[in-house]
């Protein structure tokens, strides 16, 4: 069932309420079957009859990466393992990987929670979807694929690999809607664009995730291939994609509030803030039933707005991230985000969005040198030209991040390209530290 129109007009005490009793619920349900959260509740002298409604969610402990990977892989199921009936794994790149369960009604309700997205994004059932995240562990290739079969569009499992294939496939079968990350769809329209496909092709839309892309980058994506380009939001831990996605107005990312709590806490202190204040997005999961989460703190940092959005639609929306405190590279005593760099970069003529940050310390002095692709005709032309454009992109970046940095422009696609998720940062003051 797709977000029916009774819960689509709930007002906001409607909701609340019925967070609340979700809230309830699984407090109780952690409590008795969660030795992990017992042990919490009861060391703050909190017992299940303390929640009575959702403005008590402050009152519950915080979750982190760390706990789940502290009692891997099944230490905090809420449901005998008989009830499993699927396991998705997160691509962690440090310690043990973060391992979540779904009962079959966990997966019914992320089903629909990624088909109300699609929704929002302007896909019917009248659509044909190619799938190019990658499937297995990582959920976003699940995550997508019975999402778009539970709205009934015809989906194809494309996954990552062999792009000209994917736009040839596309190309063959009139595919009108693609999901992937939004790296990956850079790349597969640098493929269009030399196999010369473009006018030939049907695709109107995009549903883009896994990673964090600037609204530059949305609106350079809309421009080469001609479409309408959406951020879907999710993670593993929390369920998978399907969270939060934009609408046609991308003015935030709106939350599947009636299964998923949104908080924004202030990274050091940890307390509320309000509407409008940046922090770290936290998540309590209503619904799920195989490994549910109090208070995840997701280490994505944003602001949340509970107005009513320009589509109508009432639920919470997040704005783009803008970056993740964990992702956060302090660099003499400076903070740095690698968004900050693409938005930079956009805004130069003449470069591309691919870009590499390599960090390290020489001299006990830490230094930042970013590698920048540049177009074809730009490449080519004379070593003073270079030499300028070399110094408008050091000095934009400079007033952008605050701090001095080596450019090193590179020849057109001799960075790798990922089809996953794309990987900017070399720290290597992590090897000699």
């Amino acid at each position: 069932m797709i977000w029916n129109e009774a819960r689509e007009c709930m007002s906001r005490d409607e909701m609340a309420n019925m967070q609340g009793a979700r809230l309830r619920k699984l407090v109780a349900n952690v409590y008795h079957n969660v030795e992990f959260y017992r042990k919490k509740m009861q060391a703050m002298g909190l017992e299940p009859g303390d929640i009575k409604g959702i403005e008590d969610i402050t009152k519950l402990p915080f979750t982190t990466k760390n706990d789940l990977r502290d009692n891997y892989p099944f230490g905090l199921l809420a449901v005998p393992k008989s009830q499993i009936v699927r396991v998705h794994a997160s691509s962690g790149t440090t310690g043990k990987a973060t391992v979540v369960a779904y009962t079959r009604r966990d997966i019914e309700a992320w089903q629909e929670c990624v088909a109300r997205d699609l929704v929002m994004c302007g896909v019917t059932k009248e659509d044909m979807i190619q799938v190019a995240y990658g499937y297995g562990l990582f959920t976003g290739g699940l995550g997508l694929h019975y999402g778009a079969e539970n709205l009934g569009c015809m989906t194809v499992p494309m996954s990552t690999g062999n792009t000209k294939r994917l736009v040839t496939m596309m190309e063959d079968f009139g595919a009108t809607a693609i999901a992937c990350t939004p790296s990956y769809l850079l790349h597969i329209a640098e493929v269009i664009e030399e196999m010369g496909v473009k006018d030939k092709l049907k695709l109107k839309t995009a549903i883009c995730g896994a990673e964090p892309w600037t609204e530059k980058m949305r609106l350079q994506i809309e421009e080469k291939l001609g479409i309408n380009a959406h951020d879907i939001y999710g993670l593993s831990e929390v369920c998978g994609p399907g969270v939060a996605c934009d609408c046609s107005f991308h003015k935030g990312l709106h939350v599947q509030e009636d299964h998923f709590y949104a908080e924004i806490v202030d990274k050091e202190t940890l307390n509320p803030l309000p509407d409008g204040e940046v922090g770290e997005l936290v998540f309590t999961t209503l619904t799920k039933e195989g490994l549910p989460l109090l208070r995840y703190r997701t280490k994505d940092l944003t602001s949340i707005d509970h107005s009513v959005c320009e589509c109508g639609r009432t639920t919470p929306r997040i704005a783009k991230f803008r970056g993740r405190s964990d992702d956060m590279l302090i660099i003499r005593g400076v903070n740095v985000f690698p968004s900050q760099v693409e938005t930079a970069l956009l805004e130069i003529e003449g470069v591309t969005p691919h870009y590499q940050m390599i960090v390290d310390r020489v001299n006990n002095l830490d230094t930042l040198e970013v590698r920048v692709e540049v177009d074809e005709n730009v490449f080519s032309d004379e070593i003073r030209e270079m030499e300028a454009l070399t110094k408008k992109i050091s000095a934009a970046l400079q007033s952008a991040l605050l701090i001095a940095v080596k450019v090193k422009l590179v020849e057109p696609r001799s960075l790798d390209r990922f089809e996953g998720k794309s990987k900017r940062v070399i720290d290597k003051r992590v090897l000699v530290d």
